[in-house]
């Protein structure tokens, strides 16, 4: 049975790590607090992050990274603005050649470095890989169909994790377009907002329809400016995401954008990463000259910099244009 760990354990995390020991392996569920991987061991349940799902017989939680001593796998499900540290840490403990699979969909704030590169630059010997596309940590847990993008350049990383993964339920399409694939997760969770605020702001379907497909222009601009395969930002790590992300409250995007948009008061449960990543993400835009307004209009009410109803009126302002542009 083979020794995986998953860094992480909000519900995605948990996700993966009953997948993983479903799969066969013999999984460490990592986790920062101390008192929460006690309440995971005493209820056998993560009821923090993804309550009415029990955990694998084989999972075991732990605060303890020394458990990574001896690991041939590593997930690493934290969120992205937390990523530099924890690798930080890890690289006192984790051996040369182990893969690192990257679950987290961001962009870091202040240094616009994507996640794959903050692998590269902490541990350089360790291959790496990026886990995304269309998934809800609740379907995985129930065993429904959902299938995901997995890019790397390494065949045997491949091999190893579709064998840690994979299941008839969770199909896994894999790529060596590993930016692609981190683009695609990290810029639709700013779309994802946008749609979540027309939605709170009633402004109807027409209006959620193109805010998603001028979305995708927007992100298939970005991709292609950094470049990422068109055929890897119309599968399922760009537009298969980025429709799952626009569309259901289980969004935490969506649901955060929804609550501004109806001028709910804000109550944030779990990490919502578009809000982290925006900044960041039309800092790059603005650097290669990629035109971006929808991202950046988000951008900027999250800022407080403009309000909800002069942005919108900002976006319909804009002069008429090609679609191809």
């Amino acid at each position: 049975m083979a020794e995986i760990a998953v860094l992480g354990a909000g519900a995605w995390g948990t996700a993966l790590a009953n997948q993983a020991a479903r799969s066969g392996g013999n999984v460490t569920l990592w986790a920062r607090d101390v008192l929460h991987v006690r309440e995971m061991h005493e209820t056998r349940e993560n009821r923090r992050r993804l309550p009415g799902v029990a955990l694998a017989a084989n999972v075991t939680p732990s605060a303890n990274l020394l458990a990574l001593s001896s690991t041939q796998l590593v997930l690493l499900a934290v969120p992205a603005q937390a990523f530099r540290g924890l690798l930080e840490s890890v690289a006192l403990v984790l051996r040369p050649g182990v893969p690192l699979v990257i679950c987290a969909k961001g962009i870091e704030r202040g240094t616009g470095v994507f996640l794959s590169d903050i692998v590269a630059d902490i541990l350089p010997q360790n291959p790496v890989a990026v886990l995304s596309g269309p998934s809800f940590a609740q379907d995985l847990a129930k065993s429904l169909p959902t299938a995901v993008t997995l890019a790397t350049h390494h065949a045997a990383t491949l091999e190893m994790v579709l064998a840690a993964l994979a299941a008839p339920y969770f199909r896994m399409y894999h790529s060596t377009d590993v930016r692609g694939v981190e683009i695609g997760g990290a810029a639709k969770n700013t779309i994802a907002i946008a749609c979540g605020i027309a939605a709170g702001k009633q402004l109807g379907a027409s209006a959620q329809a193109a805010l998603v497909a001028r979305g995708f222009a927007e992100l298939a601009r970005f991709g292609r400016a950094f470049g990422a395969r068109a055929e890897t930002l119309m599968g399922l790590s760009g537009l298969g995401d980025l429709v799952l992300t626009c569309n259901s409250p289980q969004s935490r995007n969506f649901a955060y954008g929804f609550a501004l948009g109806a001028g709910q008061i804000q109550t944030k449960t779990g990490v919502v990463e578009g809000v982290q990543t925006a900044s960041a993400l039309v800092a790059l835009a603005r650097a290669r000259g990629v035109d971006m307004p929808i991202a950046s209009a988000v951008d900027s009410i999250l800022k407080g910099t403009i309000d909800i109803d002069a942005s919108i009126d900002a976006l319909l302002a804009r002069p008429s244009r090609s679609e191809d542009s």
